[in-house]
């Protein structure tokens, strides 16, 4: 598939694991996984921090096959999860240090380019989310409040 805004090819990317069933020398149950992830929700920690910590600390390859459905279901049962769903938060943080970089160095056209692909990027996620109804209809990204939607 090709980069969005590169005109460039790439395959390169995480694979999951072949077997979608679970590992026999798993020591966690699907109701201790659970708990370990609302202790770390409630720690603040994202949805794909808690994955990795899960991964590095606890041994637990994959979530979904063991409790059959995925960490952010979890937090929405658990009503744990966070306003702004995590690819967005990050790409208005991205959007916020290419501002601060801005203000700074005024004549970087770099800078002033990927500032705008950001923009786009949010707006089509936003689109997307407004779709699938994860933000309400009227919300908006302002990028002179931008600093105002993370926290």
């Amino acid at each position: 598939m090709a980069r969005m805004h590169s005109r460039k090819k790439g395959t390169s990317g995480s694979k999951f694991p072949v077997l979608k069933k679970v590992p026999g020398w798993m020591r966690y149950t699907a109701k201790e996984v659970e708990l370990l992830i609302v202790k770390l929700a409630k720690e603040d920690h994202s949805t794909s921090e808690i994955g990795m910590i899960l991964r590095d600390t606890y041994g637990v390859p994959n979530v979904k096959s063991l409790c059959n459905k995925s960490i952010t279901p979890i937090l929405k049962q658990k009503k744990l999860q966070p306003k702004l769903p995590e690819d967005l938060t990050n790409l208005i943080k991205k959007f916020i240090e290419i501002a601060k970089h801005q203000e700074a160095n005024k004549k970087d056209m770099t800078a002033k380019r990927g500032r705008r692909l950001t923009i786009s990027k949010i707006a089509r996620l936003v689109k997307y989310y407004k779709k699938a109804g994860t933000l309400p209809q009227e919300w908006k990204f302002d990028p002179k409040q931008a600093s105002m939607y993370v926290e």
